[in-house]
């Protein structure tokens, strides 16, 4: 099943501060449809240098009382994160980046790397990008 909300006035991407623009959306989705969750997984760091400096899943965790733990993965390396945060799946040589609040590190880690899929990037999160893409392209 697949679950789309439409948010209007979305903020523009700003560097660092991309909960900024994703938040309103996760929030606005979880809301219409009364979703009672066990653990998000969002696209994006919970933790911007791995265990302080929030990140849309830190901003996300907040905004829902600290009551749902948050799994972030993240394509790209942000400065000041240490390979501590680093997973690789697949056969790819690049890592992934998984940062997470109100869940073990290293069992959020075990839950990305046992995702389906045999690439990089999980299905899902895959999956997720292309919906929302395609929600934004034909506004």
């Amino acid at each position: 099943m697949e679950l789309v909300s439409i948010v209007e006035g979305i903020a523009d991407y700003q560097p660092g501060q991309f909960y900024k623009r994703e938040l309103p959306c996760i929030l606005k989705l979880i809301e219409e449809n009364v979703l009672q969750l066990e653990c998000i997984v969002v696209d994006g760091l919970v933790y911007l240098d791995g265990s302080c400096k929030a990140g849309l899943g830190k901003h996300l965790f907040d905004a829902l009382g600290g009551k749902v733990p948050v799994v972030g993965v993240a394509k790209k390396l942000y400065k000041g994160i240490s390979p501590h945060y680093e997973i690789y799946r697949g056969t790819s040589n690049k890592p992934l980046y998984v940062t997470a609040v109100g869940i073990d590190l290293n069992q959020a880690k075990e839950y990305i790397r046992n995702m389906h899929g045999k690439y990089r990037q999980p299905t899902l999160l895959k999956r997720v990008d292309r919906v929302c893409r395609s929600s934004e392209q034909k506004r």
